[in-house]
């Protein structure tokens, strides 16, 4: 009777994840992690900014880190710093381009950039969030129509824009 209370009590363990090696907690998927670090929240910008302070801990995502920041815009206009919030959105953009889900994720990409802008510029004094949001909505405006040329050689752009009839 003991070695049937024995077999029970182990089949018991193993079914409920008691016995055996020490189980890994399951690793969240690329998909879900990208995501969480590319919406338009606060949360989401600090939650992405302390993984890109700490990339070796998220290396196994294998994420594009890359950035031009601001890209052909200035980084600080007048003095007002975009970089790190023009360096999410490249961090957006660059992933869900190797992703093959740009297309669907761009609007919130761009929303995203538009509000990292707006809580950046709340950081300054009164006087000057004036200027510092109508910056933030040029950038937002210029991703918005200019954005989905991300990745295309200007080169390959004029030589098609001249191969037009």
């Amino acid at each position: 009777m003991s070695r049937s209370l024995v077999a029970l009590a182990t089949a018991s363990a193993l079914v409920l994840g008691l016995a055996g090696p020490a189980r890994a907690a399951a690793e969240p998927d690329r998909a879900a992690v990208l995501a969480s670090f590319t919406q338009t929240t606060a949360a989401s910008f600090d939650a992405w900014n302390a993984a890109r302070q700490n990339r070796d801990k998220w290396a196994s995502y294998h994420f594009d880190w890359g950035t031009d920041y601001c890209s052909v815009s200035p980084d600080r206009p007048f003095g007002f710093d975009f970089h790190l919030a023009c360096w999410r959105h490249d961090f957006g953009y660059g992933n869900y381009k190797l992703a093959g889900t740009f297309n669907a994720n761009k609007k919130r990409l761009d929303t995203a950039l538009y509000q990292d802008i707006k809580r950046k510029c709340a950081s300054y004094p009164a006087a000057s969030r004036p200027v510092c949001n109508s910056l933030a909505w040029i950038y937002y405006q210029a991703v918005s129509v200019f954005g989905s040329l991300y990745g295309i050689d200007p080169e390959q752009a004029v030589e098609a824009a001249g191969n037009v009839s």
